[in-house]
């Protein structure tokens, strides 16, 4: 079992040698550039390889209207941002800190396998392998949902790009995805489901916010939110899953700043219960360092 661990690249360390510090210095930037890359050619082309209809990002998006359909302005700047605080996650690799160095090496093999995953999602989405896409979704889900129980008490310039943010658009997605993948996804009876599944990104945010006061995960499903409910007032006006989406956005949004403004001063919130000292285990975003 040692062994294993040793071999493990998902394995948790609390140290990691120079050589794999140098490996995950070079792997972590590669995916990141091979992710932002893909990412950003696809939401302005279409590929012109394979035999299904072809499509951009966000031209499949629009093709295929569903209860989960995005508005590509909120999403692409969510990305756009999220993009951004990944390359300074990447710069905590380059530091002399050996504490802040180490804590960026142990989520690299799962960011990393999120690069790739995220790259693959985009060649399959795109080409309109929705069946396959929602696969990588879902196992990609299962890593980022690993790390981040495993990897919850890092500070916010890692936590925040390298898990929270990645894991939010994953568990979104996969509504969107699995939408398009499903045939007539705008019927009756899918709107129907969207209806009641939309709820779930409420639950699974409140999940976060009152179990870790995460407040980065609440903020990150409230963007997704507000993405899907503009998109869907601007394809049915006269329908329900917009004013669900708003009320979710609302409803994350506020818990969001009832857990980061005491955060923020230095307090904790208790939950109506008391607490004699921070748990690191339960509040990961304490740590601002």
């Amino acid at each position: 079992m040692a062994n294993f661990s040793d071999l493990n690249p998902f394995a948790k360390r609390e140290a990691h040698s120079p050589t794999s510090i140098t490996t995950y210095k070079v792997l972590t930037l590669l995916s990141w550039v091979l992710s932002v890359v893909t990412t950003v050619y696809y939401d302005f082309h279409s590929p012109h390889d394979g035999h299904l209809i072809r499509r951009t990002i966000w031209g499949q998006n629009y093709a295929h209207p569903s209860g989960f359909t995005q508005n590509a302005t909120i999403t692409s700047i969510y990305w756009l941002v999220l993009f951004i605080l990944q390359g300074g996650y990447i710069g905590h690799l380059f530091f002399n800190d050996s504490s802040t160095v180490n804590a960026a090496a142990s989520v690299g093999s799962h960011f990393i396998f999120n690069n790739l995953l995220h790259f693959g999602w985009v060649m399959l989405f795109v080409r309109s392998h929705f069946v396959w896409s929602e696969i990588l979704l879902i196992i990609n889900f299962i890593n980022l949902t690993s790390l981040y129980f495993r990897h919850s008490a890092y500070p916010k310039g890692i936590h925040m790009p390298a898990v929270s943010g990645p894991l939010a658009w994953t568990f979104v997605a996969l509504y969107w995805n699995g939408a398009i993948m499903v045939p007539a996804q705008h019927s009756f009876v899918a709107r129907i489901f969207a209806n009641v599944f939309i709820w779930s990104i409420l639950v699974y945010g409140m999940f976060f916010i009152v179990t870790y006061k995460d407040y980065t995960m609440g903020f990150n499903l409230s963007v997704l939110a507000a993405s899907v409910g503009v998109a869907q007032f601007f394809d049915r006006v006269i329908a329900f899953q917009w004013i669900f989406a708003f009320t979710i956005m609302a409803v994350l949004f506020v818990f969001t700043l009832v857990v980061a403004v005491p955060a923020w001063t230095g307090k904790e919130v208790s939950w109506g219960r008391r607490q004699t000292q921070p748990d690191a285990e339960r509040a990961p975003l304490l740590n601002d360092n």
